[in-house]
């Protein structure tokens, strides 16, 4: 624990907490604090203003990061015939029906995306009680049901990611690692606020971005000011 409350002492030194800094600014701040011994996640963390008692405003939508999340995400696919061989040969770990329904079916949940042919959804539906917790249900909108599965293998490897609001309206979400580039996180995060701003319910009132926190995994949660982010 003393070891924890050093690094909290070190970091406090590199910024402050009342603070509202620009996306630049909060990715030097993050870079300068005391190294973790692996490359840190950067995450953000933006509360928007929806109606929580309304359940049709829920912000969801699916974006390609233009440098990817430096995550190597573990990807399964539910297909058969021709479909499973396509979705090996465009990088899928795993793919298949019976057997990997079945696996799935018994609480087997180390993967970080599925996608299924359309199909195969009626089979992969009746999985919602271990998908559905975990976010990892495909889904039309998404692009996870689809007949193309090499196209959305290639799209989740290279950085696809989904977004959507929890239960108080925060969506979170991972935007790179703290190894990239200056230049890249920030892309990555403007192409993301961008995106959830444009995501906006039509029957939303009043102001929609709230607040925003740039985060990395040991570091600080960094207030973002909003109106410095030009493309919103």
């Amino acid at each position: 624990m003393a070891h924890k409350s050093k690094r909290v002492k070190e970091t406090a030194k590199f910024y402050d907490a009342e603070k509202k800094y620009t996306v630049d600014q909060a990715i030097e701040i993050l870079k300068k604090c005391p190294p973790a011994k692996f490359d840190e996640s950067v995450d953000i963390s933006l509360k928007t203003g929806i109606d929580l008692r309304k359940s049709e405003q829920q912000v969801r939508g699916t974006i390609s990061l233009p440098h990817g999340t430096g995550k190597n995400v573990i990807l399964v696919v539910i297909a058969k015939g021709d479909k499973v061989k396509e979705a090996l040969a465009a990088g899928a770990d795993f793919a298949g029906h019976d057997e990997l329904l079945e696996k799935i079916k018994n609480g087997w949940t180390d993967f970080d995306a599925l996608i299924s042919t359309p199909d195969m959804m009626r089979e992969v539906g009746k999985l919602g009680k271990v998908l559905g917790p975990r976010g990892l249900m495909p889904t039309p909108k998404a692009g996870t049901v689809t007949a193309d599965v090499a196209k959305a293998v290639t799209e989740v490897k290279a950085g696809k990611i989904e977004f959507k609001s929890d239960k108080h309206g925060v969506v979170n979400a991972l935007v790179g690692k703290l190894s990239f580039a200056k230049e890249k996180l920030r892309d990555n995060v403007l192409t993301l606020v961008t995106a959830i701003a444009r995501a906006r319910p039509p029957t939303a009132k009043g102001h929609f971005l709230k607040s925003l926190t740039l985060a990395s995994t040991m570091g600080p949660g960094l207030k973002i000011d909003l109106s410095s982010i030009s493309e919103i």
